[in-house]
């Protein structure tokens, strides 16, 4: 009797230590899986779904608080179904009072076996499931509360215990450094995006020609880019057009895109030299001056011939460009593309001359907007000339914003559009 008393304590041991070791892996996955969120709002759903899992709760939410600390000004709830959140709409964001609001104001983790006899229980909204049990655990960041965890109903129908309690305040800790991750991530990308912005020219008055340009950052925070657009008038309704991307994502490529755009700026006045020309004198100048980045770029003229408009482009390995008609008909102006800047300064560079037919639109870009390493590049462009073919009747403000929003890419790099469309006959 004794020897299976102790087996039998020492199986319930074995027990309890193997349930810890699974809560322990859960937790630990539990991080790494909220860490790898990078937008705010999917970090708080994430923090919500995650608690609930490990303790086995029903329901769950996250209050955030205000500024002043005093008010919820979001609440992030789950759980919940799509009955009683219909039944919730008209209750609107919970304000913050009863039970909820003793814990704003004693942010001490906080257990409850029945909410309804605790002290600080004011009721329930109409339509509010009614609930038994409670675990709250304050979230802070940086040394201050940023917002309350509650999960209430186990599915055993147990009240919530130590264990329980541990588990969720670990968590809390780790979701309170996960916000302020993402937080700084979000400023850092706001900040790269906002740099990057500063370098790109504002287009100018192009009469007769209407122009439209997008910029898009790369997915990941503190990628700058080389990409860049930019739009010249020239004299006699003439207008010269550049699209590029200097190799690398950090400060250096964003200055080589600078210096590199201003140059090419002052060399298309030259309206004696064709695009290729233009682009070996870029290449040769480059070469002299800085270090040289590789750069694929595009550069294009589209000047008056009789009654009709005619583009002369030439490309330095930069992807060609889209010509779309009046009638959504697309065209890729596929051509001998020439070497990328700083690769060979001695090779010459073609030319490439089209008739352009009256209203139509050609739209430069660079390979963010089209490269995706699950598709081939020949498929990411039939898919952008179907884009550009449905979206052809809009407004080009409105068209390329189009394009940047449903873009075949995979999102992993920065993308420039810049669409020209020519007046009519």
């Amino acid at each position: 009797m004794r020897l299976r008393s102790e087996l039998g304590r020492i199986d319930e041991q074995l027990r309890t230590l193997l349930s810890s070791m699974d809560r322990l892996q859960g937790l630990l996955d539990a991080v790494v899986a909220i860490s790898r969120e990078v937008e705010l709002p999917a970090v708080l759903h994430r923090i919500v779904t995650t608690a609930m899992d490990l303790v086995g709760a029903r329901y769950g939410a996250l209050g955030v608080l205000d500024e002043s600390g005093e008010c919820l000004e979001q609440f992030i709830a789950a759980g919940l179904s799509e009955g009683e959140r219909e039944a919730l709409a008209e209750a609107g964001l919970p304000r913050g009072l009863g039970v909820l609001g003793h814990l704003i104001r004693y942010p001490d983790p906080l257990r409850i076996d029945d909410i309804q006899g605790h002290p600080s229980s004011a009721g329930y909204p109409a339509g509010h499931p009614r609930l038994r049990t409670l675990l709250g655990v304050a979230i802070s960041v940086r040394g201050e509360i940023y917002g309350d965890l509650y999960l209430s109903e186990r599915h055993d129908g147990q009240s919530f215990d130590e264990h329980d309690e541990n588990v969720v305040v670990a968590l809390a800790g780790a979701a309170g450094i996960a916000i302020e991750n993402v937080r700084l991530f979000e400023r850092v990308r706001v900040g790269a995006e906002q740099f990057q912005r500063l370098l790109l020219p504002a287009l100018p008055d192009l009469r007769p020609f209407t122009a439209a340009a997008i910029y898009r950052p790369a997915a990941e925070p503190s990628q700058l880019g080389g990409d860049w657009y930019d739009a010249i008038p020239l004299p006699d309704n003439v207008v010269a057009v550049v699209i590029g991307d200097v190799s690398g994502h950090d400060l250096h490529a964003a200055a080589a895109m600078a210096a590199t755009r201003n140059m090419l700026r002052a060399l298309v006045f030259d309206r004696s030299s064709p695009p290729g020309a233009v682009l070996t004198q870029l290449d040769r100048t480059l070469e002299t001056v800085t270090d040289n980045r590789v750069t694929t770029t595009a550069l294009a003229r589209i000047e008056p011939e009789g009654s009709r408009w005619r583009l002369r482009w030439s490309t330095a390995g930069h992807v060609p460009p889209l010509l779309v008609t009046r009638e959504r008909h697309v065209v890729l102006l596929l051509a001998e593309p020439g070497l990328p800047l700083g690769v060979d300064t001695e090779q010459p560079r073609p030319d490439h001359s089209r008739l352009l037919p009256p209203e139509a639109t050609v739209v430069f870009f660079t390979d963010g907007l089209i490269e995706h390493p699950a598709h081939p590049i020949d498929e990411s462009l039939s898919e952008l000339a179907g884009l550009a073919a449905a979206h052809a009747a809009l407004p080009l403000p409105e068209f390329v914003r189009a394009l940047a929003d449903h873009h075949p890419s995979d999102g992993h790099d920065d993308m420039a559009i810049l669409a020209v469309r020519v007046p009519p006959a």
